[in-house]
């Protein structure tokens, strides 16, 4: 027998999740503290939040599945697809390797709702200063991506290992 309060916590963190994890505003972070806010902490809210964003990435892998399976049947062949592999590289590995290190001083000193909080306001202030400044546009899009770049890319993405920081918001 499933216990409707557990029902009802998966609507709601779905409900946020679906809602947040598109858009610059760091869906970890408000799950946590709609977590919070509903009670639904410990083990059991971890595993929750875990499979949820597990979810939200597949249905991203999903999306790009004609692309990304073009650039793993290609990799032997195409520059464009071998760019891209390294580029996705230099983008995944600043964030996979300082989480590796410091696993447990995030985990013990970051998930808390008063870093989330802070981090999302933060974050929120500075979109609105990057919003407000001049744009100058150095990439057009995936294609033109130096490695470099991707890099820099990773390195911003990696403070979103700060619970309440956007990956997506870092990125932009």
């Amino acid at each position: 027998m499933t216990d409707p309060t557990l029902l009802l916590y998966a609507l709601i963190l779905g409900l946020v999740e679906g809602v947040t994890e598109f858009l610059p505003i760091s869906s970890t972070g408000h799950l946590i503290i709609a977590g919070q806010l509903l009670g639904f902490t410990g083990e059991k809210a971890k595993v929750f939040m875990i499979a949820i964003q597990l979810a939200a990435i597949f249905a991203v892998v999903w999306e790009y599945r004609v692309r990304l399976g073009h650039v793993v049947m290609s990799l032997h062949s195409e520059p464009a697809s071998q760019r891209l592999a390294v580029n996705l590289m230099a983008g995944f590995l600043p964030a996979a390797v300082l989480g590796f290190l410091f696993y447990k001083q995030i985990k013990f000193y970051l998930f808390n709702p008063i870093v989330v909080a802070s981090a999302l306001v933060i974050g929120g202030v500075l979109i609105l200063w990057a919003e407000r400044r001049k744009h100058v546009i150095t990439t057009e899009g995936i294609d033109e991506l130096t490695w470099r770049r991707a890099l820099a890319v990773g390195f911003a993405q990696a403070l979103a290992m700060i619970p309440g920081t956007s990956r997506s918001g870092a990125t932009i």
